[in-house]
């Protein structure tokens, strides 16, 4: 395992294991790597970028959007910036632009630790934990987070990794959703509703190529397997190896977003596979969100396979 100073996204920590390799940094805990024989399988961005679009990062302790940032929890209001001002949204979370801390490390893993302290908005500290590992059944990611303040509080959790086969457009790309239902969105790409998908353009429960559909997608009513584990598949129609997302059973949703608003050569290259705890939007419906009691430990894992 290497370490290395770099401008945009701080230390650089490389873990490596049979063919597998990954880059995590310190700016957001982000993985900013995974390749595979040399190959990657991950769009990321280089050392001296910041995150695109996201791009690998944790998005805790929300994932997708609050609406207008506002939200009531066990009786009181809080408001939290607006840090996607053109939607007038809380987009993400609070801790992908934070630096990270190395608990642990070993060839293969690394665990990174980041101390969220109450602020306004969300007054609750969390101790975040990632053990981030490689191996020959690929990359693994298993989440811990510690509620270390007096109260309960409000918990979603995501990941934001765009991933690419070799040589395979999105058009070509052949996805398999195991869902049956999605979530509506208006114009500022908030939930309005939910809707069966069987039939419809967004029904990808049985593989087919995405060709020229725009997906920003939620995906809901999602099946998992009998170890409580719900996959999403990118394959090449040529039959070369398969991208799988995997998950366990701490998240509800998938999120599948085809890259349709980013620029330049980010443009429609890559499809962000989100594993989602909870839907956008969670902190005011309430739907599917976790209540972090006082010391208690929340923990999840997700990974990819190639």
């Amino acid at each position: 395992m290497s370490a290395e100073s770099a401008a945009k996204s701080g230390i650089q920590w490389s873990i490596e294991a049979d063919g597998h390799r990954a880059v995590l940094v310190e700016v957001g805990g982000t993985l900013r790597s995974y390749s595979v024989d040399g190959v990657d399988i991950l769009d990321g961005f280089g050392t001296g970028e910041i995150s695109p679009g996201s791009a690998g990062q944790i998005l805790a302790p929300w994932p997708n959007r609050i609406r207008d940032g506002q939200y009531e929890f066990e009786g009181q209001a809080y408001q939290l910036a607006l840090t996607e001002p053109p939607r007038r949204t809380a987009i993400h979370g609070l801790v992908n632009w934070s630096r990270w801390r190395l608990a642990e490390q070993t060839p293969a893993s690394v665990t990174l630790e980041y101390e969220l302290p109450g602020q306004v908005g969300y007054p609750w500290s969390l101790l975040l934990r990632s053990r981030w590992t490689v191996s020959a059944d690929g990359l693994r990611c298993d989440q811990e987070v510690i509620n270390t303040s007096d109260a309960n509080a409000p918990w979603g959790y995501s990941v934001h990794p765009y991933l690419r086969l070799p040589g395979v457009s999105v058009e070509d790309t052949v996805l398999h959703v195991p869902a049956r239902s999605r979530i509506q969105a208006d114009a500022r790409l908030l939930p309005i509703g939910a809707t069966k998908i069987a039939g419809t353009e967004f029904d990808f429960s049985e593989a087919r190529r995405i060709g020229d559909l725009v997906l920003d997608t939620t995906f809901g009513d999602i099946d998992f397997d009998a170890d409580g584990i719900t996959t999403v598949t990118l394959a090449d129609p040529g039959a070369g190896r398969p991208i799988v997302v995997w998950a366990d059973e701490k998240f509800r949703y998938w999120q599948v977003f085809t890259a349709d608003t980013l620029h330049g050569e980010r443009f429609r290259r890559s499809i962000a596979v989100e594993p989602m705890t909870c839907p956008p939007d969670a902190y005011r419906t309430g739907r599917d969100l976790t209540v972090l009691e006082p010391g208690s430990t929340w923990a999840a894992s997700w990974g990819v396979r190639y």
